[in-house]
């Protein structure tokens, strides 16, 4: 069921409208954003989905395909504090674009994800396709830098995760056949285009059948660990710091890091040299795109995997078990973990002419792993695409 028929079902009349938002991968930049590293990344073409309609009432009303409970609230009323269930996403959006423009119209509406959750900036995605219904049916326009920041507000104020601006800058501004080269600290971009001389290449999505993973909670201290470490490189080097909030590994430089890097303690040194190490991946990356060279693209793509595994400390087994089986498979130019890498997904880049045989061994091998993934791990084959249409 789609979600424009379960919203038929529900209201008993056609929604007024679809609001759609592409999902990314970021090949190379993963954990650097929330540091005002640089990343490269792509939109893809599968998203989320919603059918709406507005609600004169004020009232916003959401029900999920993926989740059983339908949420609702007022958008004069949002409560003060997210409620630790999946709508907090959307209740953060509306929070936080009430924030700079009136509401008076509210929504209902049925959400709907075309790929499993985990890995591919869902959250973000959701948020976005929501205020753009949101700011439909209100008569708001905006603009593209407007639209990322109040997505971003949203999801680390609100819901509180420890997010920089790679999702939502990705699901926004990307374009087709292009790769974004994205600096968080100012927010300027290249959107790079294939060059003429680039082998063919398709996105595949590995879902690993893990959806829930307690090792979830650890995205915001492995942030709490780099920041720590920047915190006391600015120390060790008699730098200006201020609020530990504000410490930021982009200003501390790297020789700094390599002067004072035994001086930390090893967990803090592992996220730093991750951060430090991944910046360079990203500008050797864009180069590499930018010649049309996508081998070494993805060897890059498979370096950041590795310092996600070993020195950002993330990944679950059954992730980790993907990533080591792509990178020992034919066809495959580069891939990693796709998100914080304790549940969901591995993307890669492969060349399309052994498609078919990456997904027969890439299945093969998992299942021998982890034969009780049966039925729950997939593979899909996406192109990329252009980022959310405002």
């Amino acid at each position: 069921m789609t979600c424009s028929e379960k919203f038929e079902h529900i209201y008993g009349r056609a929604p007024q409208a679809v609001s759609f938002c592409p999902y990314r991968i970021c090949p190379i930049g993963a954990h650097s954003d929330h540091n005002l590293g640089k990343i490269t990344g792509l939109a893809i073409d599968k998203g989320i989905h919603l059918a709406y309609s507005p609600k004169q009432n004020g009232v916003v009303e959401i029900a999920s395909l993926q989740f059983p409970k339908r949420a609702q609230w007022h958008i004069a009323s949002v409560p003060a504090h997210k409620q630790n269930g999946w709508a907090d996403y959307l209740r953060g959006a509306t929070w936080a674009l009430s924030k700079t423009h009136r509401l008076q119209v509210g929504v209902c509406g049925v959400i709907e994800g075309s790929l499993p959750i985990g890995g591919l900036s869902s959250s973000a995605a959701v948020i976005i396709a929501f205020l753009k219904a949101l700011c439909a049916v209100n008569s708001i326009s905006l603009g593209q830098q407007e639209l990322i920041d109040i997505a971003y507000d949203a999801e680390k104020n609100y819901v509180g995760v420890n997010v920089g601006k790679l999702d939502q800058s990705c699901e926004v501004l990307s374009r087709k056949n292009h790769l974004l080269y994205l600096d968080t600290k100012d927010g300027s971009y290249e959107l790079i285009p294939e060059n003429p001389k680039m082998k063919p290449y398709k996105i595949a999505i590995f879902f690993s059948g893990l959806e829930h993973s307690l090792a979830g909670s650890k995205f915001n201290m492995r942030v709490d660990e780099l920041r720590s470490g920047v915190y006391a490189l600015q120390a060790f080097a008699g730098l200006e710091y201020g609020k530990f909030a504000d410490a930021m590994a982009r200003d501390v430089p790297r020789d700094v890091y390599e002067q004072y890097k035994d001086r930390l303690p090893v967990s803090w040194a592992r996220r730093c040299e991750h951060w430090y190490t991944e910046f360079e991946r990203v500008e050797k990356g864009a180069e590499a795109w930018r010649k049309g060279d996508i081998e070494t693209y993805g060897r890059l793509s498979f370096a950041s995997g590795w310092s996600s595994i070993h020195n950002w400390e993330s990944g679950a087994p059954e992730q980790i078990r993907l990533y080591e089986i792509m990178t020992q498979t034919d066809g495959i130019y580069g891939g990693r973990f796709s998100g914080a890498g304790f549940k969901g997904c591995c993307m890669a880049l492969i060349d399309p002419a052994f498609e078919e045989q990456i997904k027969r061994s890439v299945t093969e091998k998992y299942l021998e792993s982890f034969p009780e993934m049966k039925g729950k791990y997939d593979v899909f084959i996406c192109e990329s695409a252009d980022g959310v249409e405002l």
